[in-house]
């Protein structure tokens, strides 16, 4: 099993632990993310049909939470895979790592806020594993939205800009966040 763990406040982690009992007990969960600078955010795993592989994608972002809308908001989609050797699990291995984007170039419909949708998934064969994320390397950041957004945050409302129009204050890839996935081959068959 893995979740994103937050409760350090802004240094989340990748955590993994696995049961050999239907879920009675459970191994010391450890953090599986493969940078130190991975800030975890959604993930999924995937075990080979034979039990000789577990496969692992998350997104995560590359910097510390940002607390104003002027600052970049990198994230990433990551791959890793670990061995299974008499029912233990093996150390993960970065096999991916996707190109960074800007987070601030998705949107919500509203434009209020960003956008990044669930859509990371893991599946696994004997031979490889299948894996989507959601990606922003394409996404371009709008700082028209950008201030808007800012000024929503703000009690005093007489020097908010207006509402912008994304067809005419933004760059055409504002908004593009993407699915990007991959089929990677076990890479110790």
């Amino acid at each position: 099993m893995n979740w994103v763990d937050g409760q350090t406040l802004n240094d989340e982690h990748e955590m993994f632990a696995t049961s050999t009992d239907g879920g009675d007990a459970w191994t010391t969960p450890v953090s599986v993310e493969t940078d130190a600078s991975d800030r975890g955010y959604y993930t999924a795993t995937a075990i080979s049909p034979d039990g000789q592989d577990v496969w692992l994608v998350y997104n995560a972002f590359t910097a510390p939470y940002q607390a104003t809308t002027s600052t970049p908001r990198p994230l990433v989609g990551v791959v890793a895979h670990a061995d299974v050797n008499g029912g233990t699990v093996g150390s993960f291995s970065e096999v991916h790592r996707s190109g960074s984007g800007d987070a601030r170039g998705s949107s919500q419909n509203d434009l209020t806020g960003e956008f990044l949708g669930d859509y990371v998934y893991a599946a696994a064969t004997n031979d490889f594993g299948a894996f989507v994320w959601n990606d922003v390397r394409t996404a371009a950041d709008c700082p028209a939205i950008d201030a808007w957004r800012a000024a929503l945050r703000t009690k005093d409302k007489k020097d908010d800009p207006p509402k912008p129009e994304p067809n005419n204050d933004c760059a055409t890839n504002f908004g593009n966040s993407s699915i990007f996935g991959a089929a990677i081959a076990d890479p110790t068959p």
